[in-house]
């Protein structure tokens, strides 16, 4: 049987200013599919506030009860927290709280019947003074009244209120703050290569993602991939009207994956649309780290990447995303949503498999060796230039354009052994670190899970000696309609099955997995092998390496298209020419990181927006990949289909931040 679990809580907050994507980004409460259940129609929100505007304001007492007490002041970007006795504090401590810092909140009730408050907890991911997150707890007593009913409904008010924030979801003008305005928890089905990185994504799943999501109140069944293609093979049979996105929990091969099963399936064009996520546990993680600039956080790696990325998908806000139809020598069809390399890029990526136990340390490795042995590639591309220049961050000086090599100079960044059944985990019953907590209908305290590497954060919220123990409240712990299951563990032996709502197709463990067969027409690109239009431009000499790419980066911490969008329609090329000397190349990528490479004036660095192109290496060896995968050696061409895809990406920027 499935575990709901039980918390009602969300995520990064709404944004601060609007923009231009604001408009294509859509929340968890606004579901544009209309095989998804909708959200309660609401009112017209009212008119936007300002970031400093309060919402909600009131005094709070504290767990244990003998603490102090707190006036809290909820505006649209943060809760603010002021102590006000023993002693009112002239400049509180910890008494700003950014809401993109929140992963999501929930009620609580005490276990003592002479006990009339009710508790409003929240759960936090501050960074600490060496900038990596840490998960924190504050927990406040609502006792203004005289009965527990008042006083529920005050916290619940509070708990509705900032998860509409972090939802995206909009307050009602009159007021009236009840639980009826929040739609039913998302359901995710997040697929786990447990082999990914360094063989630690299972553990991190289990140990940060699992709790964060089930703080948000997100509803989710679990599957770990046992084999190439296995997510492939689960997309193909899903019935997606009963999930609302599927998320990856590995590197970007897995994705990869996922997105050619939907647009393998007979009714691709529906199946295209369902929203898709990613929180990186792989080596690269490239499409990780544009979301993670796309939310307007500093540019992290490993743990912290991932718990910026866990942060913006509990926020659930998603945008079009610009998908790479590819067309191989033997006439087969892939899709990309990363990258396609030749040269030294796929090089690295491929020779450097064999170190895959290091990390995102392979990589570096891979450079170094690349380097040593550096060769160069004889080849043609052509390509349709695109009809607008990319938009760049800032202004820069304006370049001819003309049909021959065009180099630009964008701006850099900111800185910054195989069973046939799998295993799956649907809500997992997941003990929150708090030693006193327990689930509804749990007879006993669930025990402490222990995050980054400690025990709970901020003991003190949870009481000594006398202390009555806390339970989250029903009522708004539980949405409408769940029915109340039994503890299930999903780390017995065995392979679980899978029941029939559960969506999920049954398993195919021979199942062969040809190329795409998706109906989707590239109308710009004429047959592979047949001379090409008059408009497009054509390179031919020696490269060192090639690399056509659709986000902004090409690893968690390479910017090499920094002017690159989601949906901008474009396949961003880049390729170096021959006779560049191994400390310039170096410094190339060195420069990357920042997204600076092309400010360096390099001559055998070029670049184009193309919306289509064509690569024919004229070397009878090397390697090419895509989305980080080899292909079948030879020529290629692809054309750039804008916003055929969905991608979880959170709220735009980072909006947590109060002036």
């Amino acid at each position: 049987m499935w575990w709901h679990v039980p918390v009602v809580t969300a995520t990064p907050e709404a944004e601060a200013e609007e923009s231009p994507e604001q408009e294509l980004t859509r929340s968890w409460g606004h579901r544009p599919r209309s095989t998804l259940v909708r959200a309660k129609t609401m009112a017209p929100p009212p008119p936007p506030l300002a970031a400093s505007t309060p919402l909600l304001h009131g005094e709070f007492g504290s767990y244990p009860a003998r603490g102090p007490r707190f006036a809290l002041t909820l505006t649209s970007q943060a809760l603010h927290i002021q102590r006000l006795r023993p002693k009112p504090e002239a400049r509180p401590r910890g008494g700003l709280v950014p809401l993109a810092e929140v992963s999501g909140c929930c009620t609580l009730r005490s276990r003592s019947p002479s006990d009339s408050a009710a508790y409003f907890c929240i759960y936090t991911y501050p960074r600490s003074r060496r900038g990596s997150r840490r998960r924190t707890t504050r927990t406040f007593r609502t006792d203004g009244a005289t009965t527990y009913e008042e006083n529920r409904a005050e916290a619940q008010r509070w708990a509705t209120a900032l998860t509409c924030l972090l939802r995206g979801l909009p307050l009602p003008g009159d007021g009236e703050i009840t639980p009826d305005l929040l739609p039913r928890p998302p359901r995710l089905l997040l697929l786990v290569n447990p082999f990914g990185g360094r063989g630690l994504a299972w553990q991190w799943c289990k140990n940060y993602v699992l709790p964060m999501i089930s703080e948000a109140g997100l509803s989710f069944n679990l599957i770990q991939t046992e084999r190439q293609n296995h997510a492939r093979e689960l997309v193909q049979g899903l019935s997606l009207s009963e999930w609302d996105g599927i998320v990856t929990v590995s590197g970007d091969g897995l994705l990869h994956e996922v997105l050619n099963g939907l647009l393998d399936r007979p009714d691709w064009e529906e199946a295209v649309k369902m929203p898709v996520g990613i929180l990186p546990c792989g080596s690269g993680n490239a499409l990780a780290g544009a979301v993670n600039q796309h939310g307007g956080f500093e540019p992290a790696l490993g743990l912290d990447l991932l718990l910026n990325c866990s942060l913006l998908l509990c926020r659930g806000g998603s945008h079009p995303l610009d998908l790479l139809s590819v067309t191989l020598a033997s006439g087969s069809r892939c899709f990309s949503f990363l990258s396609v390399a030749w040269g030294f890029v796929s090089d690295v990526d491929i020779q450097s498999e064999r170190f895959r136990a290091l990390g995102s340390a392979r990589f570096t490795l891979g450079t170094v060796l690349g380097l040593a042995t550096l060769h160069t590639y004889r080849g043609r591309l052509s390509y349709l230039p695109a009809t607008v220049e990319p938009t760049l961050p800032t202004p820069v000086h304006s370049l001819p354009r003309a049909k021959s090599e065009l180099t630009l100079t964008p701006d850099p960044a900111p800185p910054m052994a195989h069973s046939p059944l799998h295993r799956s985990v649907s809500d997992l019953p997941l003990p929150l670190p708090q030693p006193a907590l327990a689930s509804p209908g749990s007879p006993e305290p669930l025990p402490v899970l222990s995050l980054n590497g400690g025990g709970p954060e901020l003991a003190g919220d949870w009481g000594g000696a006398g202390d009555a123990p806390l339970s989250p409240d029903p009522l708004l712990s539980s949405p409408p309609g769940s029915p109340k299951t039994a503890l299930h563990s999903p780390f017995a032996e065995g392979a679980p099955v899978i029941p029939p709502s559960s969506g999920l197709p049954p398993p195919t463990p021979n199942a062969r997995v040809a190329a795409s067969t998706c109906g989707l027409p590239d109308h710009l690109l004429p047959p592979l092998g047949t001379p090409l239009p008059p408009d497009w431009v054509t390179l031919e000499g020696d490269f060192v390496l090639m690399l056509a790419i659709s986000p902004s980066h090409l690893g968690a911490d390479l910017v090499a298209a920094p002017h690159a969008r989601f949906d901008d329609g474009l396949v961003h090329l880049c390729w170096v020419r021959s006779g560049i000397s191994r400390a310039a190349l170096l410094r190339l990528f060195l420069a990357m990181e920042r997204g600076s490479q092309f400010s360096l004036g390099c001559p055998q660095l070029g670049y184009a927006a193309a919306r289509a192109f064509r690569l024919e290496p004229l070397t009878p060896r090397g390697v090419l990949t895509v989305d980080g995968e080899q292909v079948e050696y030879g020529p290629l061409q692809a054309q750039m289909h804008p916003g055929l895809g969905t991608l979880l990406t959170g709220p735009l920027g980072c909006p947590g931040r109060e002036p």
